[in-house]
């Protein structure tokens, strides 16, 4: 029996093509490789003796990657780091490389560059998204709905105030990711127990070992170098890490549903394509196909998280490779997860539908519960107490509710312990609107303004076909 290459769903399915391409075994051996050109120059600047050229033949080499001719070098080696080394070193023609290093400076220092690459791609998305929610919710500032609490009606609000909420979370999660970024660490050149004894070795003095992982830190890209870790760095970073995505991921989850219920009710649609079948049953139906996907992401993000948790914590001694199986599942497929959600929002965003007539039909219909809380005021400026108002009200708006009286405003109205008149209640109610509402959209509206003039690139990208 012939068994075919199991695909990743994550990637395959979900994730844009810029992290697909990250991710890659081809990427992978041209990242390493980055790094061990990086590590070369900085020890030749400071004095490790070099070929004359060295760098220069590996850098000609970098992107020269032939993944079958790496296989059959572990094959032999039983080794996939010592297999690379032996292949890149035949394509530069020199052995110059891997000098004082140990197999984890390569690896760890490697994935903490995708890591923080895989997070501006995300950067990027985010504002995307930030962009289109703030689009969206300066188009639909005026537009009344019924508020809900609990899912059950409560008082009036806007569409775009429901679109600014989620821009609000996106916002703080926007914000912890520049912080991560700016803050990111790279774990740096620190050997097989993290004491860099062979460095020292290699480069006679401890400031040059020191000033080698800041010319390689600036060289990839790194702000600053952890100082005291040991043959990994701490899996902590891996946890921020993946909770920073869970907080990109929760903003626009939190839309999803909201649309989904309000898709229930026919008051929105998330668009789609001609051809497009909502079920195979029911011609009909049009779902919210890509707003259950973004909830479903979200979920996979979570299960990430909790892997990331139980790594944090864990670490033996100076290291060990228990964690590597949990590593392998969280790094890309995290990555690839947020992405798939952020593509998906960004097409829930560009093509969403509103139907102002359903949306009008559900408000008068809700109306006069959606008032209650200004018949309360009402009737306590009146002279009533607040508590017998409130249960008065309640009483009458529960009956209304189930049917038992399609005039509960006139029956209230006519109750002699009761302060108003039924056209005094009306009065109160006509007054009832969407409070601040616009004006927080104002407010939400500026903030993203402010980031998306600072990345005006990322705001306008546009999401890749989506299946």
């Amino acid at each position: 029996m012939i068994f075919s290459a199991l695909p990743n769903v994550l990637a395959d399915r979900y994730a844009g093509s810029a992290l697909r391409e990250l991710w890659s075994p081809h990427r992978r051996v041209i990242a390493e490789r980055e790094l061990w050109v990086a590590v070369l120059e900085a020890q030749t600047e400071l004095g490790v003796p070099t070929t004359e050229g060295s760098a220069e033949a590996y850098r000609a080499a970098l992107e020269q990657v032939d993944l079958d001719s790496i296989r059959n070098r572990e094959r032999l080696t039983r080794h996939d780091l010592a297999a690379r080394i032996a292949e890149f070193n035949h394509l530069a023609g020199r052995q110059d490389i891997h000098r004082g290093l140990t197999s984890r400076d390569i690896t760890e220092n490697t994935e903490q560059m995708l890591i923080r690459r895989s997070l501006l791609v995300i950067r990027d998305k985010t504002v995307a998204a930030l962009a289109r929610m703030g689009d969206r919710a300066a188009e639909h500032r005026d537009l009344a709905v019924a508020g809900r609490t609990h899912n059950v009606a409560a008082q009036p609000v806007t569409f775009g105030k429901r679109l600014a909420a989620a821009a609000q979370e996106t916002l703080f999660a926007h914000q912890r990711l520049e912080s991560l970024l700016a803050d990111f660490p790279l774990r740096g050149l620190k050997g097989a127990t993290g004491a860099q004894q062979d460095l020292l070795d290699l480069a006679g003095d401890a400031g040059k070992v020191e000033e080698m992982e800041q010319k390689i830190a600036r060289m990839l890209g790194f702000s600053q170098v952890m100082t005291a870790v040991g043959q990994v760095y701490p899996r902590s970073l891996d946890l921020e890490t993946v909770s920073v995505l869970n907080l990109i991921a929760s903003g626009p989850s939190s839309l999803a549903v909201t649309l989904r219920l309000m898709a229930g009710g026919g008051l929105v649609a998330e668009g789609g394509q001609d051809g497009q079948v909502g079920s195979s049953a029911m011609p009909h139906k049009t779902n919210m196909r890509t707003c259950e996907r973004i909830n479903g992401l979200a979920l996979v993000l979570q299960g990430h998280l909790t892997m990331a948790g139980g790594l944090a914590g864990g670490q033996w001694n100076e290291g060990d490779v228990s964690d590597s199986v949990v590593r392998r599942v969280i790094f890309p497929d995290a990555f690839f997860a947020c992405d798939g959600l952020l593509e998906g929002a960004l097409h829930v965003l560009d093509g969403l539908r509103t139907f102002p007539a359903l949306i009008q039909a559900e408000l008068e219909a809700e109306w006069p519960f959606l008032t209650t809380t200004r018949v309360l005021t009402a009737a306590v400026r009146a002279g009533m107490g607040r508590e017998d108002a409130h249960r008065k009200i309640s009483d009458r708006a529960a009956a209304g509710r189930r049917g038992e009286d399609r005039d509960w405003w006139e029956t209230l109205g006519n109750d002699p312990d009761f302060p108003l008149t039924a056209d005094q209640i009306r009065e109160a109610a006509r007054g009832a609107g969407t409070g601040r509402a616009a004006e927080q959209v104002d407010d939400i509206v500026a903030q993203i303004s402010e980031i998306t003039e600072k990345f005006p690139e990322a705001a306008s990208y546009r999401p890749e076909p989506i299946l």
